[in-house]
């Protein structure tokens, strides 16, 4: 393997006494391990730190060989660490991405998204303006391991019109006359889900409660418990944000 590319760093685990084994988010060659000599010493700390944009040298002599890399910083997203919510939304994103893909799998349009994200939370002046993003990055990561909801039509007539609500078992979408005798027991489907656009503080807890519940019925059950406690941290903090609790 030789590999040229852009690449953000999504996790880090110590390797040997001054190594690290690090996961990088490509944009071709998707989520790539790699040890890097030297990432504990002072001058590799501050590159390696999830979130961060680096540009990426990986070689190995064989397909099943981990790789060794060499890296350097293209961009520090480090100063965000020092502020609670938006570091909490990076070390969620980027764990999430490390944990849940397959290596070597490529995925372009997650890379495209994570980095659209992550670049919103360095530059948005409030949390309003990219957690409807970070809704939108978990639904499309559901959907390219397989587990994509189906938003376009009513589960029960079949109709476009007025979908509110999705079922928490099938994942398809119920409309608003559909749902009624059902309420309470259906996940609430905000219009930016669907349609884009923005949203209120409401809207992105509606997301959020959707996007939790399939990511933690198809991705994070049988994980890591520290995951599920990333995004329940970040959850926390998003809600406050909004004062909706």
């Amino acid at each position: 393997m030789n590999i040229e590319t852009p690449a953000i760093v999504c996790a880090l685990r110590t390797h040997a006494e001054h190594g690290a084994v690090v996961r990088l988010m490509t944009p071709k060659d998707g989520l790539q391990a790699a040890y890097v000599r030297g990432a504990r010493g002072r001058r590799m700390r501050p590159v390696l730190v999830p979130g961060n944009l680096v540009e990426a040298r990986l070689r190995s002599r064989t397909e099943e060989q981990l790789a060794h890399a060499e890296v350097e910083l293209v961009h520090s997203r480090a100063p965000l660490l020092s502020e609670p919510l938006p570091a909490s939304a990076i070390d969620w994103v980027t764990a999430l991405t490390a944990t849940a893909l397959p290596e070597a799998q490529p995925y372009p349009r997650l890379y495209d998204a994570l980095d659209a994200l992550l670049a919103l939370i360095e530059a948005a002046p409030s949390a309003l303006g990219w957690a409807s993003l970070l809704v939108r990055y978990e639904l499309l990561l559901l959907a390219e391991l397989g587990f994509g909801l189906d938003l376009e039509r009513c589960a029960v007539n079949g109709s476009n019109d007025d979908l509110v609500a999705v079922s928490p078992r099938s994942g398809r979408a119920v409309s608003a006359a559909e749902a009624e005798p059902y309420a309470g027991r259906l996940l609430p489907l905000p219009r930016f889900v669907r349609e884009g656009g923005g949203a209120n503080w409401t809207d992105v807890r509606d997301g959020l409660e959707l996007s939790g519940h399939f990511l933690q019925r198809d991705v994070l059950a049988g994980r890591s418990a520290g995951l599920a406690e990333a995004r329940s941290r970040l959850v926390e903090r998003l809600l406050r944000a909004g004062a909706l609790i």
